[in-house]
């Protein structure tokens, strides 16, 4: 149990640090926005994700879904660029973040 928890705080860490100093709010002019279609694709077709929601929030697309093993999926993206700006990941009781910290747990 302990195990789980040090690894959702590491990946929340990684995942966070770079967005501390970053705006809350999205800025793009929606006239360079790209479609809600668009990104729903990006992330189904990247990450097998199953999207079940995108809004817009502040002026950024807040998407939420499940990822391939059920853990429920919390994203933000720039709607013009659709670069990930925050992602939150609630693992199931026997979720594990070995699967999104990749090679920095192996090396």
């Amino acid at each position: 149990m302990k195990s789980g928890f040090f690894a959702n705080a590491a990946l929340l860490s990684l995942l966070v640090s770079g967005y501390a100093l970053a705006d809350d709010d999205c800025s793009d002019p929606v006239s360079d926005w790209q479609p809600r279609e668009t990104l729903r694709q990006q992330v189904e077709q990247q990450y097998g994700w199953s999207v079940q929601r995108i809004k817009v929030d502040d002026g950024c697309y807040e998407l939420k879904g499940l990822d391939r093993k059920g853990n429920t999926i919390e994203a933000s993206y720039s709607p013009a660029s659709l670069r990930l700006r925050t992602l939150e990941i609630h693992f199931r009781d026997n979720g594990d973040a070995r699967e999104y910290l990749g090679s920095l747990l192996t090396e």
